[in-house]
């Protein structure tokens, strides 16, 4: 009888590692159309990979995250990427940072990271933040106000945002659980889509004036190039 339940439990313990090695790494580019023809093959899943024994200090290594960015534009925040465009030797780790500026009432408007979750600290200043949960839990907005030292996650795939409610800047830092985390701006995409959403469709969809459409389009539009 112990060796029938010894043997239930291998089988077991090997079917559950089979389903837990039987999916594909999350995807570190936002398409990857599959091609037969090598000459056209220009993406992978991450980057192509030195010979490790080539490795140097700099491949890992980035400076200047100490440096404001410049927030004189219309939203009145910047983002500083540390990914692995600026550290080479991030590839395949799944981590990465940004620094996050704010000039006063400045904000990060509703977006996403496809591919990672994000947890942010606040360095310097007071932020309203939160995100939105999916379909599935009512949009149910989960917010809170932040002040220095505090931290907050939003969690992968999650439309959320930062506003600076204070008078004077802000200062905060991010890590994301992706080398390439990817961002979807929610108005951007929509309005400024380019070549541009047929403007009746998002008017029934948003509950809008079509004149308010087009006239929305051509703001992020022209904002955007």
């Amino acid at each position: 009888m112990k060796s029938v339940q010894v043997l239930l439990a291998f089988a077991l313990l090997a079917l559950v590692s089979t389903f837990a090695s039987a999916s594909d790494p999350s995807p570190l580019q936002d398409i990857c159309v599959a091609t037969n023809n090598l000459k056209d093959g220009v993406f992978v899943n991450g980057k192509f990979c030195k010979d490790p024994k080539l490795a140097k200090p700099e491949d890992f290594y980035y400076s200047g995250l100490d440096k404001a960015g410049d927030t004189g534009n219309r939203l009145g925040f910047v983002v500083t990427p540390v990914n692995v465009e600026q550290i080479p030797g991030l590839n395949t780790l799944g981590i990465s940072a940004v620094r996050v500026d704010y000039a006063p009432y400045g904000q990060n408007p509703p977006h996403t990271h496809p591919r990672a979750t994000e947890i942010l600290t606040v360095l310097e200043g007071t932020l309203y933040v939160g995100f939105v949960t999916s379909n599935q839990l009512n949009n149910t907005l989960i917010a809170k106000v932040l002040n220095k030292g505090d931290v907050f996650v939003f969690p992968i795939g999650m439309v959320h945002f930062q506003f600076n409610i204070g008078k004077t800047n802000a200062v905060a830092i991010a890590a994301l659980s992706s080398q390439n985390p990817g961002v979807i701006t929610i108005a951007n995409s929509v309005f400024g889509a380019d070549p541009a959403i047929n403007p009746d469709f998002l008017a029934r969809a948003f509950q809008l004036d079509v004149k308010v459409v087009k006239s929305l389009q051509k703001k992020f539009w022209m904002n955007s190039n």
